[in-house]
């Protein structure tokens, strides 16, 4: 009998095939004793442990590249943790196995993390993820990760970790679907950039039952559980029209009276530029800079080898527009040279700017690496600060672009909601402003992205998250500069169409979501998405605001 069930829909596109699990490794592994002389030898395993499930990350980070590599080498860092590891060398001294000590060390930090605010909170799945490759090694078990199958499936999780989304092999895995994760979490934004269609925040995915076929909509989030040839052919139908659609939309994106909406690509490093550029990405709204800063959390990268990396992404766009986001570290992102190690709540303490404005040597080495970079290059570079809170942020920032000699534009990204409520204030000392909507809701709503629980708050639909992109993009308006969206509500498409009615001027996203965006804005007029935006915010949630544009733009 076919059921449907509805899941927050991250990555476009339908799949349809059988459910097949995520495998666990044994989390819990036995306590006993172990003589006081055998401690040396189980701390040395441990280390071998920890040293071996940190290099398989890093190795599986430089095959994914991209946005997967920063995530998995901060997964690393967190393996290597001097803290962690001394608690573990500690326990181990007392009695414990090596196993069990990384167990119980791992316990006792997972729960910090729980009690430390909703931010750091969302780190738990990927610790959880950490210590459970490490004890599996000890134990000799097998690893978690994807299920061995020749023959394609619909993969089903709790959530999944960034070390199996980075290398899932979308010719086997069709699709996939967790009872965790939010719109924004790192398996939303891989899966994207995958072409994966993916399902998250599936309230009871774990009971759907192995071998049970079912059909996943990544557009809208349904899922279709023993689905009747009818709604299989009605989905494949849908899903070729989507394609054919695709295929016939080309060149700059625009409405469909001619109004320009440029579609750039987020980066996260020169290995996303190929995909940028088959999309046809007009350029880079969002080139994060932190992969570069993650190799070595102890010191920043030197001049030389910043200049190298910055230079590849520049050189793939002439007469393009590259908007480089500066090191946003802390919270998530903690490097032990920038960010205090004992702050109670990092996402709200000194995390992006904030952080480089205390170590201004390291802000200037990075701006004056980018302006070597750009150096004889027919491109046109800007470069914007994370986390800005206010004029006297963002006149600190263009200054230091100033003394650094930086030919670009200087502008700031609107993530916290004082910059949309302050943004004219804000474009007396800059040129343009650039909307984290992933961010932006999070302050917004006091609701961790990574948090399922809370996804219905991270949606960027919500009525009150647009009445802060409409603040700011009327205050560019009227000042008369630039204001973009590169958060991943971009990749909506029926929400790109509501941002451009909203007065935004550019949308950024992964490269895989440029051509159903282009597609669909090339469908209606600027005054329809105008009339649409204006309905999505008189509503009074999101669901009700994405129906209302829907409504606005089929012309019910």
């Amino acid at each position: 009998m076919e059921t449907t069930l509805r899941g927050v829909g991250v990555s476009h596109g339908v799949a349809i095939g059988e459910v097949r699990h995520m495998g666990t490794a044994v989390l819990e592994p036995p306590a006993k004793q172990i003589p006081a002389e055998e401690a040396g030898r189980e701390q040395g395993r441990a280390r071998k442990a920890v040293e071996a499930v940190a290099a398989d990350l890093i190795a599986r980070g430089n095959l994914a590249g991209g946005e997967a590599q920063a995530v998995l080498e901060a997964q690393a860092m967190m393996a290597q943790d001097p803290e962690l590891m001394a608690d573990v060398d500690r326990r181990i001294a007392v009695g414990s196995t090596a196993e069990r000590a990384v167990y119980d060390a791992f316990a006792a930090y997972r729960e910090l993390l729980a009690n430390a605010g909703e931010y750091l909170a969302g780190r738990v799945a990927d610790l959880d993820d950490v210590r459970n490759r490490i004890v599996a090694r000890l134990l000799g078990v097998p690893m978690p990760g994807v299920p061995d199958s020749d023959e394609p499936y619909v993969l089903v999780a709790r959530d999944l970790a960034p070390a199996d989304t980075a290398l899932l092999d979308p010719t086997l895995v069709l699709g996939f679907v967790t009872e965790e994760g939010g719109p924004t979490s790192h398996s939303a934004i891989l899966a994207r950039a995958l072409g994966v269609p993916a399902v998250v925040a599936l309230p009871g995915a774990g009971e759907l039952a192995e071998g049970t076929l079912i059909a996943v909509d990544g557009s809208t989030g349904e899922i279709f559980v023993n689905p009747s040839d009818e709604k299989k052919t009605e989905l494949r139908a849908a899903a070729a029209e989507r394609k054919a659609a695709l295929a016939a939309s080309t060149g700059p994106g625009a409405t469909a009276d001619g109004h320009k909406v440029p579609l750039l690509a987020n980066v996260g490093g020169p290995s996303d530029v190929p995909a940028a550029v088959e999309a046809g990405a007009e350029g880079v709204g969002l080139f994060r800079t932190e992969f570069l800063f993650l190799d070595d959390s102890k010191n920043a990268p030197s001049e030389k080898k910043q200049v190298e990396a910055y230079r590849q992404v520049l050189e793939a766009f002439p007469e393009g527009r590259v908007v480089v986001r500066v090191l946003d570290a802390g919270a998530d992102k903690p490097l032990d040279f920038l960010t205090p190690a004992d702050e109670p709540n990092p996402a709200l303490g000194v995390r992006g700017l904030r952080a480089l404005l205390d170590h201004p040597d390291v802000l200037r080495t990075q701006l004056t690496a980018l302006a070597k970079a750009a150096e004889g290059l027919p491109v046109y570079l800007e470069v914007m600060a994370p986390m800005v809170a206010d004029r006297a942020d963002a006149k600190a920032f263009a200054d230091a672009c100033r003394e650094a000699g930086l030919q670009a534009k200087f502008g700031a990204m609107v993530e916290i909601p004082s910059a949309a409520l302050r943004a004219r204030s804000i474009l007396q000392e800059v040129e343009f402003l650039s909307l984290g909507t992933n961010d932006l809701a999070q302050y917004t709503f006091a609701a961790d992205r990574q948090v399922g629980a809370v996804s219905r708050l991270q949606d960027p639909w919500q009525p009150a998250l647009l009445d802060l992109v409409a603040l700011s993009a009327e205050a560019a308006k009227a000042e008369g500069k630039s204001c973009g969206v590169c958060g991943e509500a971009a990749s909506d498409p029926l929400l790109a169409c509501v941002l451009t009615g909203l007065g935004v001027t550019s949308l950024s996203m992964g490269a895989a979501s440029i051509p159903y965006v282009r597609a669909t804005l090339a469908k209606y007029t600027l005054a329809q998405c105008e009339r649409a935006a204006a309905a999505a915010r008189a509503a009074d949630g999101a669901d009700e605001a994405r129906e209302a544009a829907r409504a606005v733009l089929s012309g019910e």
